[in-house]
């Protein structure tokens, strides 16, 4: 049971250093204690887990511009962050974790800031009915955290300029549709600022919990340096993108889902599985399960049959008439 909270606040914008403080936080997060962290990135696309960098992102002009690529812990998909965005994480032990109990914190921060709000879907909060929360989940070890962001003055030129859609979410949603599902909290509230909400977050962090707030707490920098340099590195980054027999991707309501398989004397040595299921078991899990298989379509459902979604999985490989 939760007996205490504490709240701790990044100073920089570098976003491999604010995921290794995230990262770090949740290894060292106390039983009965939920901890929120607030943080912002400069100019950053950060993909889910198990994303493949080339297809969400275009990487070239993100750098050209001098924006930075992320790849954070947990599923789900793209987004883009800027200064006019806030990011938060609530981190506890994983008998401790509340997802009701969190989303209401943000609801209740923008309250405070007169703007109403609402839940949808696997992982976003609306406002006037368009989205500008979404929510991503990672539980590892008995430790477990929730983070999203909260879209307040975001570049929407830039947001479009660098995401990719995947053209599965291009054809069921339209690129206009999927603008105008988007909102920045200050069309709302002109009013708004990262600050105002920042405080309104730590207000209502309090007044949700009504527990004693501690001091936060002190980060051990070597440990924050070895993973600032994981996060930054590029075989966490990109992945190897291998030559591949057979590439699919096809979207579900659990999520999208790209594989790519190499295949050499009728067996598959190699296979990158990229998705944005909010599970971040769901690739690992699959990639294990293809590596080694005889490569027919008899010998695939046979190891996928055992695995979450295997039943939309069988089916696109059926498609691909193997």
């Amino acid at each position: 049971m939760i007996g205490r909270i504490a709240i701790y606040e990044s100073e920089g914008f570098d976003p491999h250093r604010n995921l290794a403080i995230e990262q770090h936080l949740l290894e060292t997060v106390l039983g009965g204690c939920c901890l929120l962290y607030l943080w912002q990135n400069e100019r950053t696309v950060v993909i889910g887990r198990n994303q493949n960098a080339w297809a969400e992102c275009r990487t070239t002009q993100l750098f050209g511009d001098g924006g930075r690529l992320a790849r954070r812990l947990s599923g789900g998909g793209a987004v883009y962050h800027d200064r006019g965005n806030l990011n938060f994480t609530f981190l506890m032990r994983e008998e401790d974790y509340d997802l009701s109990r969190q989303l209401s914190v943000i609801r209740r921060a923008c309250a405070l800031c007169g703007i109403e709000t609402e839940l949808s879907g696997r992982n976003d909060v609306l406002a006037s009915g368009r989205k500008f929360s979404g929510n991503a989940f990672y539980h590892h070890e008995g430790r477990a955290y929730h983070h999203g962001t909260l879209l307040i003055d975001v570049d929407a030129n830039a947001m479009g300029r660098y995401l990719s859609p995947s053209k599965a979410k291009l054809q069921a949603k339209g690129v206009e549709s999927v603008r105008s599902r988007v909102v920045n909290l200050k069309e709302l509230n002109p009013a708004i600022t990262v600050d105002m909400l920042k405080a309104a977050m730590k207000q209502a962090f309090r007044e949700v919990y009504d527990l004693p707030l501690c001091p936060p707490p002190v980060l051990d920098e070597a440990r924050i340096e070895e993973l600032t340099a994981h996060y930054a590195s590029d075989a966490w980054l990109f992945w190897q993108k291998l030559p591949f027999t057979l590439r699919c991707e096809q979207r579900f309501p659990w999520g999208g889902i790209e594989l790519q398989l190499f295949v050499d004397r009728g067996v598959i040595q190699s296979a990158a599985v990229y998705t944005d299921d909010m599970d971040p078991e769901t690739a690992p899990t699959l990639r294990e399960a293809l590596i080694g298989c005889p490569f027919s379509l008899t010998a695939l459902k046979a190891r996928i049959e055992p695995l979450p979604h295997a039943r939309d999985l069988i089916q696109m490989l059926t498609e691909q008439e193997i």
